[in-house]
């Protein structure tokens, strides 16, 4: 009996492979799902660092037109056209608008009549001034031959030194009556001009400012009423006013040629020179202004428009003034091998390497021919690494 229960106790200490171990196999599982996760993490770490490391920035700079002039360029301002003679015309007098015979455009001379205000009743003060001195003048001859008179008597005792003396005061009187009848005849002469509108000098008409019927007074002195009839402006007069920072007005030299576009007509180009640099500067912005003067110009340029002034540092020929732009690059953009001009051009954060013919340089820039247009962009400094396909990314 002893040794049948002694087999039973040690078959109960037998080990069942077939039982599971309890909570052992799903640590195991968690473990390993663990595992892997790490090491896709890790392999796409790796991977993302590799993709951003092989992508190198570079800059990039623009194929533009340029000017054969660009190579004397010293420096460029923006500033606008600006008439250096221009006169907002008042009439002298307050009054009803009754004729204005020019329009925005058109072209007046010197003492032009361009507008007439109402008169009629400084036409009727200047027929009063002339019927009064024609009374005077009527009183005159008659106190003159009254004086006379007198003188011729006054030896013979036919009157006496009082009657001369009396006499020749009322001369004297109608005189000085004479006197202030022809000043109120010219100070109506003078109210009858004042009711024309004239130009002050030979210009274009830039603004209408006044309509027929209106209430025009010399500097609007009444309500309701308007001031400026008209603008005008001599064309000859008009310059540049372009504003040039305090560290580079030392660059500006008086009587330098200077070449001018508009912004408007940015293909048009037309020759300037420094005509007065402002001596004062403008602390707000810490610049001064300059003023250049048309050497020639067409029936574009206008006042008020925005131009662009380059400065030069010499007279440009007259071949090189009318000759059309070039197409140019950033020299630091141009690489060569082989004896060959290439760059690489940029495509979508992608290089393609174009061959290119180089031609003239223009200061830091170099005229190119071949596969390149106006606004494209092309990479700085290339790195030898990069070719066609190559992937960057722009600083």
């Amino acid at each position: 009996m002893s040794l049948i229960t002694e087999k039973a106790d040690l078959s109960g200490l037998r080990i069942n492979h077939d039982e599971p171990t309890g909570g052992s196999g799903k640590t195991k599982r968690k473990l390993l799902i663990a595992a892997i996760v790490v090491v896709a993490l890790a392999i796409g770490f790796f991977l993302l660092r590799g993709t951003f490391a092989s992508v190198p920035e570079v800059e990039v700079g623009s194929v533009t037109l340029t000017y054969p002039s660009s190579a004397n360029a010293v420096l460029t301002a923006s500033g606008y056209i600006v008439a250096q003679q221009e006169a907002a015309i008042a009439s002298k007098a307050t009054g009803r608008l009754v004729s204005l015979s020019v329009e925005e455009g058109d072209k007046v001379k010197k003492n032009q009549v361009i507008g007439q205000i109402e008169d009629h009743d400084v036409v009727a003060a200047l027929a009063q001034a002339k019927a009064n001195l024609e009374l005077a003048k009527a009183d005159l001859d008659d106190a003159r031959q009254w004086r006379d008179r007198q003188r011729i008597m006054l030896p013979s005792g036919l009157t006496s030194q009082a009657e001369v003396d009396a006499a020749e005061a009322r001369f004297k009187r109608v005189e000085a009556t004479i006197k202030a009848a022809e000043a109120s005849v010219q100070a109506a002469n003078v109210a009858l001009e004042n009711t024309r509108i004239r130009a002050p000098f030979d210009g274009t008409v830039l603004s209408k400012n006044a309509n027929i019927g209106e209430v025009v007074a010399p500097f609007a002195a009444g309500a309701g009423s308007k001031a400026a009839v008209v603008t005008i402006a001599d064309m000859n007069s008009l310059e540049v006013e372009a504003d040039v920072s305090e560290s580079n007005i030392t660059r500006v030299i008086l009587n330098a040629p200077c070449e001018i576009t508009l912004d408007a007509y940015p293909e048009t180009r037309y020759q300037g020179f420094v005509h007065k640099v402002v001596p004062t500067a403008d602390r707000s912005k810490a610049t001064v202004m300059t003023k250049v003067r048309f050497k020639e110009r067409d029936e574009h340029v206008l006042p008020e428009m925005s131009a662009k002034v380059t400065f030069l540092s010499k007279e440009v020929a007259a071949s090189e003034a009318k000759a059309p732009p070039k197409l140019t690059i950033p020299a630091a953009a141009l690489s060569t091998r082989d004896g060959k001009h290439f760059v690489l051009l940029v495509q979508d954060e992608t290089v393609t390497e174009k061959e290119i013919s180089a031609g003239e340089a223009f200061g830091d820039r170099i005229a190119v021919t071949g596969g390149l247009a106006k606004g494209d962009r092309v990479v700085l400094r290339p790195d030898p690494s990069l070719t066609t396909g190559s992937k960057i990314k722009i600083k």
